[in-house]
């Protein structure tokens, strides 16, 4: 049985890596044989210590949230208290349930009639009902605290890689991120839900097949700069949602200026004129067309779409956030995908406001303040 088992999972194991797919003619998988150490190249088998890494990664956040990011959110002021709790009511509870979480006007007058409510109580309630479900600011500065972190630290090691061949540091820097993103693949069902969660997913499995096929490859320049173009403007980004979370607008958009400003530059200018330009047209003379040259540069197109996505919404924002002056709430809602401008409106002077989740949805006079920090 074992001598049978035998020939099937052989010839699965020759066509998954098959010299033809991952390889240019007249080269094969003994070319790529490095020295004893196991670092002169890439060798295949390096990618499966990533999922034992992106485990202890996980455990690793965890810690980092729980005694680090915790008290430092508990030392600039974010309160470890949940949402302002809706006054239980049976009634508005079912039509919140079972029929809509945003009733229209006919609606909240058939409710005003019905519990001698007026309609601006009902509206502030169903306001508070929805930011009930939000997740605390302090879990969100959590969050972000680890992934700001995380991001700093990789792209300050990573960088020292640009310009330097396979080496132990730099198999360590590769490994390593490929372990952090598995570990957001799987963490993205526990974390906060944003409205971009399935860009996110495409991204996470892009990245991870970007990063696996770099390696086995032996196009470790190009990943790294890849990597590198990512990070450079991630750990700024979160940096700004810190900034939010705290309270400190005008630190929050100075640091999205310069976010937006280094993201377009690295994602919508480095990234396609130097990085696709080689991976597309210079390899194409140097070394023509293979198999999976083909699936390289449909990942890396892919990944380039994903960057004009982004950046329409990041100008969408900063132009929103310039014609208001100001704003009411967080646009993008970690839970909900609808604006609650109306409702903060009509409640900001009812008597049922007086109590939000965290200041979070607090009117502000600077511009963009915590509208494009959660966008």
């Amino acid at each position: 049985m074992a001598t049978a088992a035998q020939g099937p999972l052989s010839l699965l194991w020759g066509w998954l890596w098959s010299e033809r797919f991952w390889l240019p003619e007249n080269v094969s998988w003994a070319d790529l044989e490095g020295p004893a150490d196991g670092y002169g190249y890439p060798r295949g088998r390096h990618i499966l210590s990533v999922f034992p890494l992106a485990a202890g990664i996980f455990f690793v956040r965890l810690l980092f949230e729980r005694f680090i990011a915790k008290p430092c959110a508990l030392c600039i002021g974010i309160e470890d208290s949940g949402p302002y709790q809706a006054q239980p009511n049976a009634i508005l509870e079912k039509v919140f349930i079972s029929i809509t979480k945003y009733p229209d006007k006919k609606r909240l007058e058939g409710l005003s009639k019905q519990l001698d409510w007026n309609v601006r109580k009902i509206q502030c309630w169903f306001r508070h009902r929805r930011n009930q479900d939000k997740p605390p600011t302090l879990t969100k500065f959590c969050e972000s605290m680890w992934r700001f972190t995380f991001y700093l630290c990789i792209f300050c090691y990573g960088i020292r890689f640009l310009w330097s061949p396979l080496s132990s540091g730099l198999y360590h820097y590769y490994i390593m991120e490929l372990a952090f993103y598995w570990s957001l693949m799987f963490s993205q069902f526990t974390d906060i839900k944003r409205k971009d969660f399935l860009i996110m997913f495409v991204h996470h499995l892009v990245t991870i097949g970007l990063i696996s096929f770099s390696y086995i490859n032996n196009m470790v320049r190009v990943g790294t700069l890849i990597m590198c173009l990512h990070d450079v403007s991630d750990f700024l980004l979160e940096a700004a949602k810190l900034a939010n979370y705290a309270k400190y607008q005008r630190l929050c958009d100075t640091l999205f200026v310069i976010f937006s400003a280094v993201f377009m530059v690295t994602r919508l200018g480095i990234y396609p004129f130097w990085i696709l330009n080689t991976t597309l047209f210079e390899s194409w003379e140097i070394i023509g067309p293979y198999a999976s040259w083909w699936l390289l540069n449909g990942l890396l197109l892919t990944l380039q779409l994903l960057h004009v996505i982004w950046s329409y919404l990041i100008a969408r924002i900063a132009l929103k956030a310039l014609i208001r002056g100001k704003v009411s709430k967080d646009d993008r809602s970690d839970v909900e995908s609808s604006s609650e401008e109306e409702d903060v409106t009509t409640c900001t002077k009812s008597p049922c406001d007086s109590s939000s989740s965290n200041g979070a949805n607090r009117v502000n006079g600077h511009m963009g303040g915590s509208y494009w920090a959660e966008e």
